[in-house]
This record gives C-alpha cells, structure tokens and sequence, in this order.
C-alpha cells in the first residue's frame, strides 16, 4: 500500500505517458494548522502544495523550488516552497474576508506566478514570472508545465482540510507514434476521476481505477514532509539586528514581542525582559549593533 504524504510516479509503458500521484495529509495538515483559512483558501493552498511537491519531485540537484502567485484580490499572495529532499511549507496573505463561494479570480485577482529555483551549485536563483492563465489553480500550473517543459501535461488538484491530492500525466515525445489516440484517451480517463478518489485512495489503487486497460509501471514512492522546527537562536538575531532601541520602542507599545514566521508556521513570544536580555548575552567584542548603545 502507498503509504500517506509521498509522491509516487509511474509510466503507462504502451502509451509512452508518465504522471505522477500526490497526497499529503499530515505534512499538510501540518502546514495549515492554527491558520483559520476560508474553505477557498484551503483548497488554493492546499492544491498549490500538492503540484509544487509533485514538480520538485523532478529535481535533479541539491536545491528548492518556491512558488508565488501574486495578485490584487482577496488573498494577495500564496507561496509554497519545497526542498528536493521533498520538505514543504508554505502560507497565504489573506487581506480582506473570503465568502465561501469565491473562486480563484475572486481571491487573486489580476495577478501572475512567480518561479523560483535555488540550486546549490548556483551562485544565483533562477526566477521566472509568468501570467496568470486559468480560473483553477489546476489550469494555472497545466499551462505553466506545458509551456516550460513544451509538452502537453493533464493536472487534477484537489484538497480540504485533511487533504492535498493532485494527480498528473505528461505526454512523451513519441507517444503519438505509440497509439494515436492515446494521449486523448488517457486524458479523458483522468479526468474521470472524483475528488474524494484522488484523496483516499492510494497510487495502485488510483491507477486501477483509472487505466486498468494499460500496461502501468508505478515507481517506488518518495515520502512528503513539513519538518520546520522552531528556531529561537534565529530568531533572537533577527531581534538583535535591529538594535535595542527599536526592540525597546515595540515593547513601550506592545508590552512584548511576538514575531510570526508564516512560511515554516512557527510562533515566537518574547517578553520585555527576555527581549532586552538578547542584547545582555552578546559575547564580549561583539559590535554592537545600530541602536544598540544610546
């Protein structure tokens, strides 16, 4: 059995067509815990996690992969980014109240996606913008894939609380040497599939379901993760970056500092007194920095 939380490809060999399964249930809900989003925004984030995990399953280096689609709607910005290692994150700004009913044009806006890649043997990221194309987060990234990889590519998204899923078919160069019809009979069938299918069932079973009549080779699965351990020690640098007097104006207006790190989902409170005492465990000869001597 597939296990939850993994990406799991495979090959319908006779056709000359490759996919890949996603499903992510505790990474996810790991992802959106303490985060009261609408169902709409649920569904968006969750659906941009599973087809963010399912490209940087093609990583072939030491690197991350980030996502943003950014706009002027109701939620001006949704990004996620996921390691090669398969370690993902990710958050939504949402700016105003979300109705049930609202769709992606109604959350985004006019906006684009923004594609970055970081590789470790890269002195620098390579980014992209790209459009906007699409009313569906599935039509958005079907038409990015095409385009940047020049094949045709089917994806079917669907997530809620307990679940990210997505599921994607990718025509290879001689498939239509294969069986002329192929790619439009498989495509078809895949579309077939319901929300709750894509969900629950594991990657054999799916692919049972949906191509029982194909040759299907499916891969060994690789495991999902969200794995972002509070770090205080990074966060106190951050704190002590910005030098004791700016540290000691928040506290005169909030009485604390609380800092929110929406990507990795982790909470920090300080009080004025674990606050201040950053600036007291600087090792001696350490510059002090701006702010800190007044």
């Amino acid at each position: 059995m597939t296990p939850e939380d993994c990406v799991q490809r495979f090959l319908l060999e006779e056709l000359d067509i490759h996919g890949a399964h996603v499903r992510l249930t505790t990474s996810w809900q790991r992802m959106r815990a303490r985060r009261p989003y609408a169902d709409s925004v649920t569904r968006c984030v969750g659906e941009m996690a599973a087809v963010t995990a399912l490209i940087a399953d093609k990583l072939k280096e030491a690197g991350k992969l980030s996502f943003q689609l950014r706009g002027n709607g109701k939620v001006p910005m949704i990004v996620v980014d996921c390691t090669d290692q398969l370690n993902i994150r990710g958050y939504a700004s949402v700016e105003t109240e979300v109705a049930p009913e609202d769709g992606l044009p109604e959350l985004l806006g006019d906006g684009r996606l923004l594609m970055t890649l970081e590789i470790a043997s890269a002195a620098q990221p390579f980014q992209s913008f790209v459009p906007i194309e699409g009313n569906t987060l599935a039509e958005i990234f079907e038409h990015y894939i095409a385009q940047s990889e020049q094949q045709a590519a089917c994806l079917i998204l669907t997530a809620n609380e307990q679940c990210a899923a997505g599921l994607f078919l990718q025509k290879l160069p001689v498939a239509d040497l294969q069986d002329i019809d192929g790619w439009s009979r498989t495509t078809q069938l895949a579309r077939t599939v319901r929300d709750d299918e894509l969900r629950e069932l594991d990657t054999p079973a799916l692919l049972t379901r949906l191509f029982h009549e194909e040759t299907v080779r499916v891969f060994e699965p690789r495991a999902v993760t969200h794995d972002f351990p509070p770090d205080p020690e990074k966060i106190r640098a951050m704190l002590r970056s910005l030098g004791r007097v700016e540290i000691e104006r928040i506290i005169a207006e909030h009485g604390e500092i609380v800092v929110d790190d929406d990507l990795s989902n982790n909470h920090y409170r300080f009080t004025a007194q674990e606050a201040l005492a950053i600036f007291e465990d600087l090792p001696p000869g350490t510059p002090s920095p701006p702010g800190l001597l007044h």
